[in-house]
């Protein structure tokens, strides 16, 4: 065995004395397919009625109190948003309305995986969520820094999230987990290679990209939409920290992104990030060579490249953590009107589980705190728990004839009807060959040599922890994305065996 460590054979252990049992929900009742959410088509939206996915999901974002679920640790600031280039042709949202136009805005980072408590400079992707506090309301931009994740169907983001907690029963991080859910995924592949890169550990927050990662639509004043990814490059230049620094920054300086980001700010270097978009038609949608709302696969920059937009300036620190940081709600429904969600599986899937998550952890009027309040809001909501602004003496039903908010007819150009058809069913994509493909490109034309390497020797570096079988198939999946790659894994996994056992 690749060890012999008691808490690390504990799933080996369990599989051994316990033989597999049939899936079911809450309630009992037994589970056809647990990979896929119920749409309309295999390219489609997801459908309300999906009670699995929404019982999944709901119980996920339940699961830690008070804390996030994921993305406990993070850092904030604030600043603002400057339109820097008309993209009017595309989106009429007032945010782009005017170049030179500044918008305030709030970010907050975060590590995913780790608790409140944990290290700033884990192997861990990183959040990179914006909220714009608009005059038409607040837009939440919320993603990643990077452009990719490492599945594609919600359903799966509990159990994904889980292999990168603790196990169940030792409460120690398991690479067994994370490496047998990689495995048994190939859409993984992309963002695992990106992981172990050396964009794994980013320098701090400063020197990282971000991306909105979803597929979104832009709708402009004639109602008509395309398609649409959000990038913001670091104007700092990217920088990264190797494995070892990493290590020894985890010991001696485990809030090593926080303080970088506080230090700049409060000594004037404020951080910024150039905006860009990418467009796609719908009859591009719909013949472009793979899936474009599958959040595991990039658009390609040669033909749709990156269009100008503006820029964000972070230029204040939060004067309260809690109030302004922890208590910030960031939720991928909040959009203006002129920026619709795509069908995007994971953006679906995310547009419920984040309001969701928001009530539990802040409650049913956490819009009205500070620092996620819009400027104005009217509406028929009223009481429930800390209801800080209950909209005074007027009526709380509609329709009325007492002076109650109405609809604005005005934007109803902003939301065109879209046309759908396919067959419901639970459409788990079989393994197709763009899981394998942007990989391949991934380590034959981003990576150099020394690039190339230290991947390896990273992927390594947690590959020799886990259990045999769990290494064989890992080798055994990079020869579909490159055979070099996988004999170069395999090598170095024998060497690192070796020297174990000659310890």
């Amino acid at each position: 065995m690749s060890s012999i460590d008691k808490a690390a054979k504990q799933l080996e252990e369990y599989a051994k004395n316990n033989s597999s049992s049939v899936t079911t929900t809450a309630s009992g009742a037994r589970v056809i397919v647990k990979d896929a959410t119920e749409t309309v088509g295999p390219r489609g939206p997801i459908l309300l009625r999906d009670v699995h996915f929404l019982e999944e999901i709901a119980h996920f974002d339940r699961e830690r109190i008070p804390e996030r679920v994921v993305h406990a640790k993070g850092a904030g600031a604030f600043g603002y948003f400057e339109v820097t280039h008309d993209i009017s042709k595309y989106c009429a949202a007032k945010i782009f309305d005017t170049i030179g136009k500044r918008t305030p805005l709030a970010v907050r980072f975060s590590t995913v995986g780790g608790e409140s408590g944990s290290a700033d400079t884990v192997r861990d992707p990183r959040g990179f969520a914006v909220k714009f506090y608009t005059e038409d309301g607040v837009w939440d931009l919320v993603g990643n820094n990077t452009p990719i994740f490492f599945i594609r169907d919600p359903i799966l983001f509990p159990s994904f999230i889980h292999t990168q907690k603790r196990n169940p029963q030792t409460h120690l991080k398991d690479a067994n987990m994370m490496w047998d859910f990689h495995t048994l995924r190939p859409e993984t592949m992309h963002q695992w290679l990106f992981l172990f890169s050396d964009r794994g550990i980013p320098d701090g927050y400063r020197h990282m990209n971000g991306y909105g990662s979803h597929t979104f639509k832009l709708v402009n004043k004639d109602g008509e939409y395309v398609y649409c990814k959000f990038h913001y490059k670091t104007d700092q230049g990217i920088k990264n920290l190797d494995s070892k620094t990493a290590a020894d920054l985890s010991g001696s300086d485990p809030d090593y992104s926080i303080r970088d980001l506080h230090n700049a700010i409060a000594n004037g270097n404020y951080p910024s990030w150039t905006f860009y978009i990418q467009v796609m038609t719908p009859s591009q949608a719909t013949t472009y060579k793979h899936n474009p709302f599958d959040l595991t696969k990039v658009w390609s920059h040669s033909e749709f490249p990156l269009i100008p937009v503006g820029k964000i300036v972070l230029d204040r620190n939060p004067e309260n953590y809690f109030a302004e940081v922890e208590q910030i709600a960031m939720c991928p429904s909040n959009m203006v009107p002129g920026i619709q969600p795509s069908p995007d599986r994971m953006l679906q899937g995310r547009l419920f589980s984040y309001n969701d998550t928001q009530r539990h952890r802040l409650g049913t009027n956490f819009n009205q705190l500070p620092v996620n309040c819009p400027f104005k809001v009217s509406n028929y909501q009223r009481d429930g728990a800390m209801a800080f602004s209950n909209q005074g003496s007027g009526p709380n039903y509609h329709p009325n004839s007492f002076s109650g908010p109405k609809t604005d007819l005005t934007v109803k150009s902003l939301y065109p009807k879209e046309f759908l058809t396919g067959d419901v069913d639970r459409h788990d994509d079989e393994v197709v060959k763009e899981d394998y493909e942007q990989a391949t490109a991934f380590w034959r034309n981003v990576l150099d040599e020394p690039a190339k390497q230290r991947l390896i020797s990273n992927l390594v570096d947690s590959l020799k922890l886990v259990q045999d079988v769990l290494q064989e198939r890992a080798v055994k999946s990079y020869e579909k994305v490159d055979l070099d790659f996988s004999r170069r894994v395999q090598n170095q996994l024998n060497t690192a065996k070796r020297c174990k056992a000659n310890l």
